[in-house]
């Protein structure tokens, strides 16, 4: 079967490589956003497609037959851009969203919309380690009031100000390790975006040891599709799934 992979997390790349040892013709779709991606098995495509529009145009002109969502939970866009193409090309769509993290018992999180939101919801003085990618800190840079430390897997394109600490480090990361990093730099505050998944899940583990006022900025609301919460579950729904009509019945 010829397989779009809408990518960008650890996810698609062991989708893609799952579907390619079982013989599957898989390009997996990538933004761009960032420099040094984990290259997935099979094709890649890098860059934007121009909307649902340009999206079912390089459906159709590749000639696919399944579409994957196994974009990032906040990549609200795409997988809107994802539901509204498999609409217009009546191609079969299943979305692969890893589940959310759960509060815990007494975790006391603040719960907000979106990073503006966040930064409003800090108390002055404070000191708040972000964990929310590189984009979208300008809110964090106008509270001037506190001190930010800044993890990121990338660097951010425009310089921070002097009293921001920027951490480059890629994950997993492990409970003792962020409890040291809370620690040492004196964090009364996480702000992180609910992302899930366990190879970054130890942050909410160490601020709920040391009591660290946890802001969640939640998933955005997606339109309607079939998902799924794992690789296993994605391979077992093509496992069961019959041949499609080809469209090019000519193509091997």
């Amino acid at each position: 079967m010829r397989i779009l992979i809408l990518g960008g997390t650890g996810e698609a790349v062991a989708l893609a490589g799952a579907l390619d040892a079982r013989g599957h013709r898989v390009t997996t779709a990538l933004a761009g956003r960032t420099r040094e991606p984990h290259k997935p098995a099979g094709a890649l495509h890098v860059g934007g497609f121009g909307g649902a529009e340009g999206l079912a145009r390089f459906m159709r002109e590749s000639r696919f037959e399944y579409l994957v969502d196994a974009t990032h939970p906040f990549a609200a866009q795409i997988s809107a851009n994802a539901v509204e193409a498999a609409a217009e090309t009546g191609m079969p769509l299943i979305r692969l969203s890893r589940p959310a993290w759960q509060e815990p018992e007494n975790g006391r999180w603040i719960h907000v919309e979106n990073e503006v939101a966040a930064a409003a919801a800090l108390p002055g003085s404070v000191t708040a380690l972000l964990t929310i990618g590189r984009q979208h800190l300008e809110p964090f840079i106008e509270r001037r009031d506190c001190r930010f430390i800044v993890r990121t897997i990338e660097a951010p394109t425009e310089g921070l100000p002097a009293d921001f600490t920027l951490l480059i480090a890629r994950p997993p990361f492990t409970r003792q390790a962020e409890l040291a990093l809370m620690r040492r730099y004196n964090v009364s505050h996480l702000v992180a975006k609910n992302s899930g998944g366990a190879q970054t899940e130890a942050k909410l583990e160490a601020a709920h040891i040391l009591k660290v006022q946890v802001i969640m900025i939640d998933r955005p609301k997606l339109p309607a599709a079939a998902t799924v919460s794992s690789v296993e579950a994605v391979l077992e729904v093509f496992d069961q799934l019959p041949p499609p009509r080809r469209l090019f019945p000519f193509l091997p």
